[in-house]
């Protein structure tokens, strides 16, 4: 299986559509000094954490509801005017740019957390609820929400693109974790799909359908989740290694073996550098690991005893143990500072972010290539990588102002994703489609199945007005 022969998307398709003055006083008559068309506002609305750049939305909608939600999309379906939802805008491959112009609709008002059921371990969310502030919410019940992508991003945003993170290895992915839905559609209708019963075999998985769809099919304006009690002992460690290949190797043993653990994240030796000089720490500068145990104290104990002993055979050395939690947010200050602390290294610089996740077995044939394709390049990168789960990624950092670098760059993504696929991994691991990775949807998923991704499309949003432009081509 190969990757398109062409380098994919190096500037995003524009094809923008008319959004009339009757639609802008209509929206302003309706939400009043909730809807903006000042040029600042739009453009916030307008750009995502991706490399690309596409003119700004023609309103911004704050929607405090799901009513406001479904009167701003019935307004839109009546012009056949393009929504975009927009969370914190935090996403990678481009989700937010209005490529076909049209209306923001901001759901960050819509934060609420609607009902904790600790006895059933679920809970129901406003789109806008953000993953620290759901934890915080709800940390006094004992229980907390998993799904951690690193950016503080809201749980509407980790739906829409089915996102992971760092805990993935043991208490999986968005779409593991969403229960139901409340969904607005094209149409501006509002909808449920699912409930909180654990499981159902009631018609089609609607929740399925919804969750990574990126915005294509419909505005998510209530999320529930599956929920878990605090374990009762937490130890990280951080373990350095002389190779990336040693880190790796430890890395799928550790896998293999089935020992449970919660964490297990690689940086290399460019992003240990970076957040040192961005956070002031004293990280060893070698490829590390960063693991985290979760279980009784006699459990963690009896993991973190294992896995010291699989690194000690691939040369791990300078373990640093945390048991409270102080010294595990130190330890992983390095992992969540990664992307900031490299936009810092190189001012002015734009990150194009790889997304590629392979079986674990494949991992370390897949990651070294990368690895040796990347450094004879030239471009500065880092790696960081949810490992545990064979997800990584590359960050190449490059000059906006030198279109040699994005070429550059791009093609190190291309021979990365084929190499990737050719291994019978994925193009996109967590960030989504957005407009990065299309052409490589269909070489993944085939042409047949793109054209029922279609179908579906169509069926559900017939004028094209829901994210356009995302995930295929129509």
């Amino acid at each position: 299986m190969n990757a398109p022969a062409a380098l994919a998307h190096l500037t995003p398709e524009i094809a923008l559509r008319d959004v009339p003055d009757a639609l802008i006083a209509a929206l302003k008559d309706r939400f009043g000094a909730n809807c903006s068309t000042a040029m600042a506002v739009r453009t916030q609305h307008g750009r995502d954490e991706s490399s690309f750049d596409a003119p700004p939305p023609a309103a911004v909608v704050f929607a405090e509801s799901t009513q406001d939600v479904a009167d701003a999309v019935k307004l839109a379906s009546d012009y056949s005017v393009p929504v975009i939802p927009f969370g914190v805008g935090s996403s990678l491959e481009g989700h937010l740019l209005a490529v076909q112009g049209g209306i923001s609709i901001d759901l960050q008002r819509m934060n609420k957390v609607l009902s904790v059921n600790d006895a059933d371990l679920t809970v129901t969310v406003q789109p806008g609820v953000t993953r620290k502030q759901l934890n915080e919410e709800i940390k006094s019940t004992g229980l907390f929400f998993p799904i951690d992508p690193g950016a503080d991003a809201s749980i509407g945003g980790m739906t829409a693109t089915r996102a992971s993170g760092t805990n993935a290895v043991r208490y999986g992915t968005m779409r593991e974790n969403v229960l139901g839905l409340e969904v607005v559609t094209a149409s501006g209708e509002v909808i449920r799909t699912g409930t909180r019963a654990k499981k159902s075999s009631a018609g089609y998985d609607l929740t399925r359908l919804m969750v990574g769809s990126e915005g294509t099919l419909g505005v998510v304006t209530e999320i529930t989740l599956r929920i878990y009690p605090l374990p009762e002992a937490v130890s990280a460690a951080i373990c350095s290694f002389p190779s990336i290949e040693a880190a790796v190797r430890t890395t799928i043993q550790i896998i293999q073996l089935g020992v449970p653990i919660a964490r297990v994240e690689l940086i290399d030796v460019n992003a240990v550098r970076m957040v040192n000089a961005y956070a002031k720490l004293g990280l060893r500068e070698e490829p590390m690991l960063l693991m985290e145990f979760h279980g009784s104290p006699a459990g963690v104990k009896e993991q973190a005893e294992t896995v010291q002993e699989i690194a000690s055979d691939h040369g791990g050395n300078a373990f640093e143990w945390a048991s409270t939690p102080e010294e595990r947010t130190r330890l992983w200050t390095a992992r969540h500072n990664s992307y900031f602390a490299a936009v810092q290294s190189r001012p002015g610089c734009r990150v194009i972010s790889t997304d590629t996740c392979v079986p674990i077995s494949r991992l370390a044939d897949c990651l070294l290539e990368s690895v040796a394709e990347t450094d004879a390049s030239g471009i500065p990168y880092f790696l960081v990588g949810h490992v545990g789960d064979g997800n990584f990624h590359f960050g190449y950092l490059i000059d906006p102002n030198i279109p040699e670098e994005r070429v550059k760059a791009e093609k190190l993504n291309h021979d990365l994703v084929s190499r990737a696929l050719s291994l019978e991994g994925t193009c996109t691991g967590e960030h989504g489609v957005g407009l990065h990775k299309m052409d490589f949807l269909v070489t993944e998923a085939g042409a047949g199945a793109v054209d029922m991704m279609r179908t579906i499309k169509r069926a559900l949003d017939p004028k094209n007005i829901m994210n356009p432009g995302k995930i295929f081509s129509l």
